[in-house]
């Protein structure tokens, strides 16, 4: 007997390479996820009594194939099926599909399946969707929960992304050396995206939190096809420090609670040791990018065993680094906080107030300003700067961290502090 959990731990480490061959077989993602499906469901019952195959996905492939065109037959109703050229390369022995897993042209069918869900014509909302379900499997009602809306709402909202996919006539071929690089960095962005998705939810959605660990997840393996590729160490490096401060990010109530403010024996030191082993392999390759730039600016603050240990100077000078490779208000902002704790808050806001028209919708923004202003003792105008900021807020833990700032200012030693 095979435990049925080291079967689903299979089927879900071998989905993105089975369904990604399944899809460049039949060019059509609807019918490569019935035949993935299909093949699972064939697995749950032979594999328990004639144990697992060697290769999962290699098994999953073989089966799903042949499923597939069983489909496609029954659809057609026994007329003849399309040419063979429709279906690309197909072989009837498994043992050929398993010696083409290790081949870069099986490594470009996993990198078409990621950048079909995060395609250009799709929204981000769109992109994470498609990602989670394609990619990762998650069904549509784990995926609705973690968005917050309806089953239905989620379905409809995958249906159209598979509908822009489709109408996009997204190209099967094997891409060449310049159009990898520009898929890897748009593959790269998804997965911060999911990331991101998780990381602002907290412990306020503990299904959307669970992001964070798949969008590791993914990003591993994008690491496995490109092993040594730089930004994608970087990523990996960031998410991994950024995910190990979960359990100190919020207090009991669920409330924030700030960088400076966390107990620090709350962090993963495991996965921050990873990370850091895994930035160090980054930054020895000499081409520095933005995600192994963030990831040094979040390791030095991992690296600080006490808040006032923090290198703010190195940060600072990061932080300009990433505003050259990558420019954005938002960095500016980062580095102006940054810059806060070296020349005190009025710098800071000298430097934040040509960014109030760019960033006027934007919580952190307003939160920021409002934090360096009341330590400046302007309390009237930090009022005004958290009532924006509450505004914008994106859960009831922002929320209730501004109010916490505002009731800060009604204490005698406010603006002060």
């Amino acid at each position: 007997m095979t435990d049925l959990a080291y079967i689903e731990l299979a089927l879900t480490a071998a989905r993105p390479q089975a369904l990604g061959a399944l899809l460049r077989y039949f060019r059509d993602l609807d019918t490569a996820e019935e035949a993935f499906q299909e093949a699972c469901l064939r697995a749950i019952r032979t594999w328990p009594d004639k144990g697992p195959a060697r290769d999962p996905a290699a098994w999953l492939i073989f089966v799903g194939r042949n499923s597939g065109v069983d489909q496609i037959r029954k659809r057609a109703k026994n007329e003849p099926l399309p040419e063979e050229a429709a279906f690309s390369d197909l072989s009837d022995a498994e043992e050929d599909i398993a010696d083409r897993l290790d081949n870069a042209h099986y490594r470009d069918d996993i990198l078409r399946l990621m950048f079909i869900c995060c395609h250009p014509d799709l929204p981000n909302t769109q992109q994470i969707a498609l990602a989670l379900r394609i990619v990762s499997g998650l069904t549509v009602p784990q995926i609705a929960r973690a968005f917050l809306i309806s089953e239905s709402a989620m379905e409809q909202r995958i249906t159209r992304a598979k509908g822009r996919v489709a109408k996009a006539r997204v190209a099967f071929e094997t891409p060449d050396v310049h159009e990898r690089a520009e898929r890897l960095k748009t593959v790269t962005s998804m997965i911060y995206l999911v990331f991101n998705e998780g990381y602002s939810a907290g412990i306020t959605n503990p299904d959307s939190a669970t992001f964070c660990d798949e969008a590791i997840r993914l990003v591993r393996l994008l690491l496995r096809i490109f092993p040594a590729e730089p930004e994608v160490m970087g990523l990996t490096a960031l998410m991994m420090l950024q995910h190990s401060r979960a359990g100190a990010r919020f207090d009991d109530e669920g409330q924030i609670v700030l960088l400076e403010d966390q107990d620090r024996g709350c962090w993963d030191r495991q996965l921050i040791t990873e990370a850091l082993a895994m930035l160090d392999k980054a930054i020895r390759h000499r081409k520095p990018g933005p995600y192994q730039v963030q990831a040094a600016i979040s390791a030095l603050h991992a690296r600080a065993s006490h808040p006032e240990e923090t290198d703010w100077g190195e940060i600072t000078l990061l932080y300009e680094l990433l505003e050259k490779l990558a420019p954005s208000p938002v960095i500016t902002l980062n580095r102006a906080v940054a810059l806060s704790k070296l020349k005190g808050p009025d710098v800071a806001l000298d430097l934040i107030a040509p960014l109030a028209e760019k960033l006027d919708g934007y919580f952190y923004f307003h939160g920021v300003r409002g934090a360096l202003l009341m330590q400046t003792g302007r309390s009237g105008e930090a009022r005004i700067a958290f009532d924006r900021a509450i505004t914008l807020a994106n859960s009831p833990a922002e929320c209730a961290h501004i109010r916490q700032q505002l009731d800060k200012l009604n204490t005698p030693a406010a603006g002060t502090v």
